[in-house]
């Protein structure tokens, strides 16, 4: 008996997977009416797959004909050398496995020479995001990658202000707190569930080391803030003024009571000072902003904070800081934090 011969796919059997497939036809009967051995349509299936949101929010896993067109050219184009990764299957899992934890590209490579860990795959960061671009890991793409930041143009002085701040502008802070020369300078914002009234989460971003302090409060008030930062000084005692110098937010109202927030609840004299950012001038708290971005990953918009515990919200806290970051060659927040503190004769945080 002569066995059968199959032919490779073409981009017109690719089309066709693609429309029999989403058509619910069996995978049996679409390798008959290919002409292809069922196992050779499994494979094309993977190698196409993606995560499809349908019209209700949820996700279902399909084919596309063009990724993997896009797949099988990168493959079998004339590319010179091979691909680095080979069949070192520990590092595609490695890799997906840390993406899928919300690292980067940048961070996992920053976190297996942490680790020590040794793989048969030595890529660099280019190599490694355009292998990703390219959507050579079968579990992840590019989507699932942290987003990529853009500067921002400085806008400097030009932003209209309709009112005045309740306390100290901006424009009054220092030179060297907006050069991140010091320590112990930070940035304040409220990040709200799903709706404003509720449970909010107050966060603190120490602007020298992007340190992140994540706090449960019961509502979006003045007074919750002040009793937060008393709770903060509590904890800290003395060494308070040296951590926190100065803090700077926006002209929320959780933010209005500045002299409370500015004045000590165990001396009653100055502890911190306060500075007010430009209204609609969220770009002033860059680092604030920027780490609100990741909490977003854990809880996303339009999420109540209720289910969340401080201890969950440590959890999401201590993720950030001990991320690996190329401002600090590789190493994280908590790292740099901590040198800080040992400067001030600080051996603990949290």
């Amino acid at each position: 008996m002569q066995r059968e011969r199959f032919s490779r796919f073409t981009a017109t059997d690719r089309a066709k997977l693609e429309a029999l497939h989403n058509a619910g036809i069996p995978i049996r009967e679409i390798a008959k009416q290919l002409h292809k051995h069922i196992s050779s349509i499994y494979r094309e299936l993977k190698r196409g797959e993606y995560e499809h949101l349908n019209t209700d929010y949820t996700v279902s896993t399909r084919y596309s004909s063009d990724k993997a067109e896009r797949r099988h050219s990168f493959y079998s184009a004339g590319m010179g050398r091979p691909l680095k990764l080979g069949n070192d299957y520990e590092f595609v899992r490695f890799v997906e496995k840390m993406v899928k934890k919300g690292y980067s590209p940048y961070a996992i490579l920053q976190e297996i020479r942490r680790q020590g860990l040794t793989f048969r795959t030595q890529i660099c960061l280019s190599t490694l995001y355009h292998y990703i671009d390219k959507g050579l890991f079968l579990g992840i793409g590019n989507k699932d990658l942290l987003f990529k930041g853009s500067r921002r143009k400085k806008y400097g002085k030009t932003v209209t202000i309709k009112r005045a701040p309740r306390g100290e502008s901006i424009e009054h802070r220092p030179e060297q707190i907006n050069e991140r020369q010091e320590f112990g300078h930070w940035e304040m914002d409220s990040v709200i569930g799903k709706r404003e009234k509720g449970n909010t989460l107050v966060v603190l971003t120490e602007r020298l080391t992007r340190m992140e302090i994540i706090l449960k409060s019961k509502d979006k008030s003045a007074s919750s803030t002040v009793q937060l930062l008393n709770r903060l000084e509590r904890i800290f005692g003395n060494h308070f003024r040296e951590i926190f110098r100065t803090i700077t937010v926006d002209n929320g109202t959780e933010f209005s009571q500045y002299e409370q927030m500015e004045r000590s609840c165990l001396t009653k004299r100055q502890r911190t000072k306060i500075y007010y950012c430009h209204p609609y001038s969220s770009w002033e708290r860059g680092s604030n902003e920027n780490q609100n971005g990741m909490i977003r990953r854990f809880i996303p918009k339009s999420t109540k904070i209720e289910p969340y515990s401080q201890q969950d919200l440590q959890r999401i806290a201590d993720w950030i800081n001990d991320y690996p970051r190329a401002i600090f060659g590789g190493r994280s927040s908590r790292e740099v934090f901590a040198d800080e503190l040992q400067k001030i004769g600080v051996q603990k945080f949290f």
